[in-house]
């Protein structure tokens, strides 16, 4: 290769290779004791690139979107190296520390210290080591027109204190970025660290050669999508068993919740929970959705609409016996959103008790009560908001175990239960 301009980042320089130790950290690289019951002793996660002599995990930060900053640095829109300035940037409302925090099994995937590394680890930063957050917590209004709706409808009253003249709901929004403690996870899915590790690398294609060579790194930041939390009331009260909390954990469904695609109920159910957050909060309690980046079931919107082929141009059309079938045919998996990393974000609040769940899913219900929270009533989409053509999917839910307070359909019904053709 010719060498680039002086002072290009494009320059022609060698590459190397972090595969071994000795190659980065952990000389230099301060040392993580994940479960410490301090920011302290527990020690900062270093995913950046700027000195790699600081890492101390494998992967870097916003893994998901690793690649377009590869591009930025590629094209000469990003300089290599840059370093974050976090001058107001801390968080507008405090969270934490809560006692799970010092709990190791608690939370295996997100680093609870993430949202206050520049004043945790403020001296680490001082001394030159190039700490990110991982949590950014915030102030918002959102605006639905369904909130709207239940505004004409009087189902909602605004007090312009969580609800405002305009409909417009006020809430704290907290994105989070997935922080993996390895040991911890293989724990968590019941397998051993090594194979966890192993599958890791090639189910990524070799991308993270640490995995497999690097032991010694127990952290991992995987190039996945991360959570947005959205707090209706004070962020405080959540620790408090005490005051009432109405709570939905959805996973994202571009189709539905953005676009308001009909062949299922996720934008539905999803602006019901929050006119039940709005209501708790009103009523002195608190709101929370929690929403994970895992679409289609963690199978992708390209597998998801596969599915959806497969399912409206099989023998007998869309029916609800065979809504599971079809995607296990594309997939091999009916789904792979595996809640069992689900709840760590409910011990990062400090949450006890669900006084109001608003979902029917029996594998959520069973992660979060199976974690040590408990649940109090829970609470099922109102049939009038189950569009037709997404009757198919609640009812073979339903059948498969969903929670509902009406009766369970049988084969028959179930054989009965048809949803439209394509077109």
């Amino acid at each position: 290769m010719s060498s680039e301009k002086s002072g290009d980042v494009r320059a022609t320089r060698h590459i190397r290779l972090t595969s071994h130790p000795g190659q980065q950290g952990p000389s230099g690289a301060p040392a993580i004791h994940w479960g410490a019951a301090t920011a302290a002793k527990r020690g900062p996660v270093i995913g950046t690139t700027t000195n790699r002599s600081q890492r101390n995990v494998i992967g870097t930060h916003s893994g998901s979107y690793g690649v377009y900053r590869a591009l930025a640095v590629a094209a000469g829109n990003l300089v290599k190296g840059h370093r974050a300035d976090l001058t107001n940037t801390s968080p507008t409302d405090l969270i934490g520390p809560n006692p799970q925090w010092g709990e190791a099994e608690k939370m295996v995937s997100i680093d609870p210290w993430g949202a206050s590394v520049a004043d945790v680890f403020s001296e680490h930063i001082a001394q030159g080591y190039d700490v990110r957050p991982t949590i950014a917590v915030t102030k918002a209004h959102i605006d639905l027109p369904e909130i709207r709706h239940a505004m004409v409808f009087q189902r909602l009253i605004p007090d312009n204190r969580v609800l405002l003249e305009n409909g417009s709901a006020v809430v704290t929004k907290v994105a989070i970025e997935p922080v993996w403690w390895l040991p911890g996870v293989a724990r968590r899915f019941n397998v051993s660290e090594a194979d966890l590790r192993r599958n890791l690398f090639e189910e990524t294609g070799g991308m993270y050669p640490e995995l497999v060579t690097r032991s010694d790194l127990e952290v991992f930041l995987p190039p996945i999508g991360g959570q947005t939390l959205y707090i209706f009331g004070n962020p405080r009260d959540l620790a408090d068993s005490n005051v009432t909390l109405t709570a939905r954990v959805h996973d994202e469904c571009n189709g539905s919740d953005v676009f308001g695609s009909d062949i299922c109920t996720c934008r539905p159910y999803l602006t019901h929970a929050i006119e039940e957050c709005i209501k708790g909060a009103q009523q002195g309690g608190v709101g929370l959705i929690a929403y994970s980046r895992k679409e289609g079931r963690a199978l992708g919107e390209v597998t998801k609409f596969l599915v959806y082929n497969a399912r409206k141009r099989q023998l007998g059309g869309d029916s609800a016996d065979k809504y599971f079938l079809r995607t296990e045919c594309v997939a091999g998996v009916q789904d792979m959103r595996f809640q069992e990393l689900m709840p760590d974000v409910l011990h990062w609040l400090g949450i006890r008790k669900i006084h109001r769940l608003v979902s029917m899913s029996n594998d959520k219900f069973d992660a979060i009560t199976g974690s040590g929270i408990e649940v109090g009533e829970r609470v099922k989409i109102p049939d009038e908001l189950v569009p037709a053509d997404a009757r198919v999917e609640i009812e073979a839910k339903i059948a498969a175990g969903y929670f509902t307070d009406g009766a369970v359909p049988d084969g028959d019904q179930l054989a009965a239960t048809k949803g439209r053709t394509l077109g």
